[in-house]
């Protein structure tokens, strides 16, 4: 296969997989997409969807949040890992953003990435997600399953989306990105990974990735 009839492969594959493409996090609106997205750092989105109802019952716009402490956004937040950076980053782009966006989550990457405990990832996440401004925020499933592609080398995640928005068009980007997440849950994980279920790496994985799983296998 040529790199373009492996990128159609990928797309094809994943419309047919996921027609309907549910977002990981619960979230309601721009502000609490953002909290969510920024707790999911080193934790699991299935975590996250636990702890937020408990947080966003208490708060979920900026002017109920600064009227929490930094320890009782902490408290809640802790089974969530990180919570100490976690807490101080909701708490002070909470009061970022009644003192200089008027309350609202800004719909841009600069201004979101100013943001405290705000990176890119979770700025592109908000930017697609929020706004559905074209973005390709890699987290650990897209940077392992674009390596296993062949598509990327891999070294890094900002080598990663590079590759990826080179590769794949523009129109695409904010469907693809989930429906990658979703197929690198079910069919391609990092353990437990079972080849046979994973046709796209069956079909155009890369060949020592192919070589390091049979050899696994015996």
């Amino acid at each position: 296969m040529t790199k373009q009839e492996k990128v159609d492969f990928v797309i094809n594959t994943l419309n047919t997989l996921y027609p309907e493409i549910p977002i990981p996090l619960d979230h309601k609106d721009p502000y609490t997409l953002l909290i969510a997205v920024l707790l999911s750092a080193q934790c699991t989105d299935v975590r996250v969807n636990k702890i937020t109802p408990l947080l966003f019952a208490k708060a979920d716009n900026p002017h109920d949040m600064i009227k929490m402490s930094v320890e009782e956004i902490k408290s809640i937040i802790r089974p969530c890992g990180l919570s100490p950076m976690k807490s101080k980053g909701i708490h002070g782009l909470s009061h970022i953003l009644l003192d200089k966006h008027n309350g609202e989550v800004p719909q841009s990457f600069e201004y979101l990435e100013e943001l405290p405990a705000v990176g890119h990832k979770t700025a592109s996440v908000v930017m697609s997600q929020a706004f559905g401004v074209p973005a390709f925020p890699v987290d650990t499933h897209i940077h392992r399953l674009m390596y296993r592609w062949n598509l990327t080398n891999g070294k890094n995640v900002t080598q990663t989306e590079k590759d990826a928005k080179r590769l794949f068009p523009k129109e695409t980007w904010n469907d693809l990105h989930l429906q990658i997440i979703w197929y690198g849950r079910e069919y391609s994980p990092a353990r437990g990974w079972d080849l046979d279920k994973d046709i796209i790496t069956k079909t155009i994985g890369r060949s020592t990735v192919l070589k390091d799983y049979e050899k696994s296998r015996k």
